[in-house]
């Protein structure tokens, strides 16, 4: 999922959203109280962020459904395509994760249903964490779906690093318990399910990377399908310069190139502003090349501390002699997960794993 700024996010669960989820309700059931739902739902919205705010739409459904779990059930299954944004129905979904565990073959079920109008892979988390074995066996089920949904529920569900999900016991002590899942869909013919497969493999690759690579080094790679999942899978390795990582994708540690003019313009920035970042590689090898190459930046940190960040640059082919320009333009700006600090910052050029060129450019204070 995309993360957008809070304010946007939490607009997708505003007033206008809980009408309409009152609305699919009462269309659902004469038995939805429409009434007790808006006012426990709008009760505190203001302050929540999005993901507290499909917790609290969770709860506010439970004061309005029937007291029977079963029937219940049955309303918010009909609610569900009744929706208008994915976010509503994962406060949807976020219902069975709170009021049905005590009933598991019936909420998981209704769970593979749900996932069609807004993913379901926050509402898993409650099941996988209560009984891994169990939740995983359905889920390898899953995996076989004629509903790419529902595909994509099995891998993304049992993501170790699930962003903003909470942290299943089991997966974290070991991440590769749904690799079974994982092989199943090495190949699947839809994006959306082999984003999800790169994107969990790529978890894996943070905690045990020697088991990724060996288990990537297994599959085929007559089918551009795996292809394609096995290079996003290792991004992460790649970033880091591993060897065994490059050698996947058929390229080699290092290469015989040389790097002219890499600098970075202008030196020296405001907050806002943007900085170009220029170079040109020159073959100096009597064959091709396949090039993978990043760029690293050192952001400057309070106290005099650095970390470093690294950004796609380019992947291509150099051919024997050539050379080639190389450029890419970045504002320099805030986000929620990076706050910038005047100071120097050093960047690094590598090419397939290996720093080849440093220039760098200053933050300056605000005015």
């Amino acid at each position: 999922m995309t993360q957008e700024t809070p304010a946007l996010l939490k607009d997708i669960l505003g007033p206008q959203a809980l009408q309409t989820i009152g609305d699919a309700g009462v269309t659902a059931s004469r038995h939805f109280d429409r009434a007790a739902f808006l006012s426990a739902a709008s009760d505190g919205l203001d302050a929540l962020s999005i993901m507290e705010r499909v917790r609290h739409i969770a709860d506010a459904l439970h004061e309005a459904l029937p007291g029977d779990y079963v029937a219940a059930l049955d309303v918010v299954r009909a609610m569900a395509p009744r929706l208008t944004h994915g976010f509503q129905a994962m406060a949807v979904t976020e219902y069975v994760a709170r009021y049905g565990l005590d009933d598991f073959d019936r909420s998981i079920d209704a769970l593979a249903d749900l996932t069609r109008f807004g993913t379901a892979e926050f509402a898993i988390r409650p099941f996988l964490a209560a009984d891994t074995p169990r939740a995983l066996a359905v889920m390898m089920r899953w995996a076989s779906s004629e509903d790419e949904h529902v595909r994509r529920l099995a891998s993304e569900g049992a993501r170790p690093r699930l962003p903003w999900a909470a942290r299943v016991p089991a997966l974290k002590a070991d991440p590769t318990l749904a690799a079974p899942i994982l092989e199943m869909l090495k190949a699947d013919p839809s994006l959306y399910v082999r984003k999800s497969v790169a994107n969990h493999l790529n978890d894996i690759a943070k905690d045990r990377p020697d088991w990724l690579l060996d288990r990537l080094a297994e599959w085929p790679q007559d089918d551009a399908r795996t292809v394609w999942i096995v290079r996003h899978a290792l991004r992460t390795l790649i970033k880091k310069g591993d060897p065994a990582a490059l050698a996947l994708i058929g390229v080699g540690h290092g290469a015989a190139v040389r790097v002219r003019d890499f600098s970075i313009a202008p030196p020296a920035v405001h907050l806002g502003d943007r900085i170009a970042i220029t170079a040109s590689l020159a073959s100096d090898s009597s064959e091709n090349q396949r090039l993978v190459v990043d760029y690293r930046v050192h952001y400057a940190r309070a106290g005099g501390k650095s970390a470093a960040k690294v950004f796609k640059l380019k992947s291509f082919e150099l051919a024997a002699g050539e050379s080639v320009p190389l450029g890419i333009s970045q504002t320099i700006r805030d986000f929620t997960t990076r706050r910038h600090y005047p100071g120097r910052h050093e960047v690094e050029l590598i090419v397939n794993g290996q720093v080849m060129a440093t220039a760098a450019f200053d933050i300056l204070p605000a005015d």
